[in-house]
Parts: structure tokens; sequence; C-alpha cells
């Protein structure tokens, strides 16, 4: 059995490694079963949202499998090692990462590539490579995520940051009682899947612009991204709604 699971809960599909015993590492079957589920996700028209956690309270996620990765001594991992969302797989759709504990390395990777993040009290960031002689080129982002010298300080040190101090930063959208985050999470992304799907489409794209664009060519872009939104029947329906005092029937087109 693959130990990572896939359920969908009024149209948020929740991605859970399921590996608690090990801190939810990213083995080679844990690794395997997120790409499944990822993909699984970008074609189940019942899912609108995707989140990922881990089970267990102690562990969002460990990072890579240090004991599989000395048994096979790995060196560089190839470009498919594990999901990179926006790197090595596409997902359009927004993806929140409900952390429900520690997420370190490979952890903090699946976390830093969620469009959002949300964190138990108690949970823990860090980018750790620095201390057992890794590598963490998929944090290239970090920079754009928070100010030059805060990642310098989590990437060279390599200490855990508090959710707290994650939220303080940016990295964090909220942080709630551990109790509570799968509650909150849920909500959260419900409130995203009853929107219109193509605006919030188009929503996820226009934000991610300033990370590859200048100014002025990220307005061209984004013009060319909504441009179908306010042809669609959508966009229609959203004024219609409102004037006839309902809640808008989404169609997606």
């Amino acid at each position: 059995m693959t130990p990572v699971r896939y359920e969908v809960t009024n149209g948020v599909a929740w991605l859970t490694i399921d590996r608690p015993e090990a801190r939810n590492a990213l083995s080679e079957a844990v690794r395997t079963g997120l790409f499944d589920g990822v993909r699984r996700f970008n074609t189940d028209d019942e899912a609108k949202v995707l989140v990922f956690t881990g089970a267990g309270d102690k562990a969002f996620c460990a990072g890579g499998d240090l004991k599989e990765m000395n048994e096979t001594a790995l060196t560089v991992p190839p470009p498919d090692f594990l999901p990179q969302l926006g790197r090595n797989i596409d997902v359009g759709k927004p993806t929140i990462a409900a952390v429900n504990g520690i997420a370190y390395g490979g952890g903090f990777l699946l976390a830093q590539q969620c469009d959002l993040v949300v964190a138990a009290e108690h949970a823990r960031f860090a980018v750790s490579e620095v201390k057992i002689g890794r590598g963490s080129p998929w944090a290239a982002p970090l920079s754009w995520l928070v100010p030059p010298r805060v990642a310098l300080e989590i990437l060279l040190t390599g200490d855990p940051i508090s959710a707290a101090r994650a939220q303080q930063y940016g990295l964090v959208n909220d942080v709630v009682p551990a109790a509570e985050l799968r509650e909150r999470t849920q909500r959260l992304a419900e409130r995203i899947a009853a929107n219109a799907p193509l605006s919030v489409l188009a929503a996820k794209r226009t934000a991610y612009l300033s990370a590859s664009y200048d100014r002025a060519e990220a307005y061209d872009r984004a013009e060319e991204i909504w441009e179908p939104v306010y042809l669609s029947k959508d966009a229609q329906e959203g004024p219609l709604a409102f004037r006839e005092k309902r809640a808008p029937v989404w169609q997606g087109r």
C-alpha cells in the first residue's frame, strides 16, 4: 500500500504523506505516491484545490530519507526526484500546505512551492541541507518569498524557524492551533473552490508573473491571461447572479 493517501472533501483534495514513524520522510515510495497524487488531482474535475499534509502531529515532512540516500549513495538528485510544483510538474489549480509539524529539507520544499501555507503553532521550518552536506538548489525562489538577508540566514545556518516567525517573514499565511489545522485549512480551500474556476486559475498565474517578467511585460502577459476569463460565460454569470440576488452557478467556460 502506498504511503500517500488521496481523498476529496467538498471539492478539496487532501494528499497526505502517511509515514509518521519516519517523520513522513521522502522515501522512493512516498515520492512516487506524491507524483501520482498530483497527477490525479490535475485530472480530477471534482477537486478544485489541493492540500498537502503529513500524518500525525510531529512532522509535515522531515525531508529526504537519509537512510535510503546512504544505501543508494545518492549524489545529484535527478530532475524528477520528487514533485516540484511549477518546475517538473505543472499544477494550474491552487495548492495549500497544511503544515502539521516539522518541515525540513524536502518538506520545506513542498511547503515553499505551494501557493498558500497554513501552519500549526508547533510547526517548524528549516532548509537543513548545510548540516548534512547536501544541496538545496530548489531553494532558489526563497529570496523572492522573503527578504534576501532572511533567506541567507535560513540557508546558511540550517536552523529551524518557528511558525510564528515564518508568518512574520511571509512564508506562512496563517498559524493556527494544531487541533484546528485541518478544519481551518479546509475552510480556506473551500472559499477558494467556491469562486469562479477560470478566474481562480488566471489569478494564480497572474500572481507569479513578477517572478519572471519586468513590470511592463507582466502587465502585457496578465492581459493575455485574463482575456479568456472576460470572454467566458462565467464573466456574465457573476454580474447576473448579483443582479438576481442568488449564488452564481459557475461553468468554468
